[in-house]
Formats: structure tokens, sequence, C-alpha cells
């Protein structure tokens, strides 16, 4: 257990601005490597070129790409946890649509910047047991956020609430999610239209998802 942490865990956390601007330099130079490139082709060479830095720079914060990747994976999760926190504290529009209409926006916005990138996260990401447990806690929490929505909603018409949340939310993340990364991409603005058209209807008792 030891053994695969220190493989797959950075190996140093930045305490000065220039150690922690060096690590993002490493990152963002990994993403576009990875997005690029894939994860077989993305090399630690290739990234530590792409951030301008050393091999031996980069072996300074991370000992192999697991590490990085998986500290994207989690940096991922976490921007999308924030966008929900976020949406929790704003006046949110009276209707249903209007309610998923913002929810389905943040989900296309966290994964727009580079859906080939998510691709390589979802399929090729280190199964760390706590990312796994991060992403089960995210799912839980977008899950009981859309379920006290349909509970409270006056023109929600579900049954059963609870399994049609994580119904809606695993539709939208899915969905987003292979169609902003298909060979031939939804244009957002017209993926948000049908996919908030096709939650509203289900959840007000106008057909399956």
């Amino acid at each position: 257990m030891t053994s695969d942490r220190r493989r797959i865990h950075p190996r140093k956390q930045p305490r000065q601005a220039r150690a922690e601007l060096t690590r993002q330099r490493i990152l963002d130079a990994a993403a576009h490597v990875f997005g690029e490139m894939g994860y077989a082709a993305g090399t630690t060479n290739r990234i530590a070129e792409r951030a301008r830095v050393s091999i031996g720079s980069l072996y300074q914060y991370y000992p192999n790409k697991d590490a990085i990747l998986l500290e994207l994976v989690t940096r991922h999760l976490d921007e999308g946890r924030q966008a929900l926190e976020r949406l929790r504290e704003e006046t949110l529009p009276g209707t249903l649509e209007g309610i998923f209409r913002a929810h389905v926006r943040i989900v296309i916005d966290n994964h727009r910047d580079d859906p080939h990138l998510l691709q390589v996260m979802a399929e090729q990401a280190p199964r760390a047991s706590e990312v796994l447990e991060r992403v089960s806690r995210y799912e839980r929490e977008r899950v009981a956020y859309v379920e006290e929505l349909l509970t409270r909603h006056p023109d929600a018409r579900v049954r059963d609430t609870h399994v049609a949340a994580r119904l809606i939310v695993a539709t939208v993340e899915l969905l987003v999610h292979q169609l902003t990364a298909a060979p031939d991409p939804v244009e957002a603005g017209r993926l948000e239209n049908e996919l908030v058209a096709m939650v509203t209807r289900y959840a007000t008792g106008g057909g399956a998802v």
C-alpha cells in the first residue's frame, strides 16, 4: 500500500509561490500533452519540455506521469465541486427548467476546456482509492442536490425522487462527456438546450430521460 501511494502521489508540496507556479506549469503542460498525444505518448520528457522545466525538476514534484494524471483528475473534480457550491449560493430562476439549465451549464463548462484530456482521465487514470472516494462523494452531493430539488419544487412530478435524481445526474454527466469528446462534437449551446429539455420533460412527468 505504501509503495503504491508513493508511486502515484506528488513527491513535493509547494510551500513558496515560485514552487507552486512551477507545479501549475507542469500540470498545465501535462494537460496539453495528454490531450494532444494521448496517455501512452504523453511521456514525462514531453511534459517537462512543454513546461520548460528540466526532467529533474519535474521529478522533484511527481514520481511519474501516473501521479500527474491523478492530480489532474483531482483538480477537475474539485473545480466541478466548487462550481456546484457556488450554484447553491446563487439566487436561481424559479422554474425547474431554469434551475436545470444552470446545472447543465456547469457540467458543460467543466468539460469544455479539453474533452480529449477528460477522456484520458476517465479511461486511463490510476484507480487510487482516495480519488474513487472523491468521485463517489461528488456524485452523492450532486444527487442530493437534485433530489432535494425534485422533492421541493412544485413542478416536479416524479415518484421516486432518489432514483430520478441519480438518473438525471448520470445522464447529464455521461452525455456531456461523450458528446463533447466525440469526433463530431455537439456545439455547447445546442447540447445545453436539448439536455435541459430532456431532463425537464422527465422531471415534470412528460416522459422518460
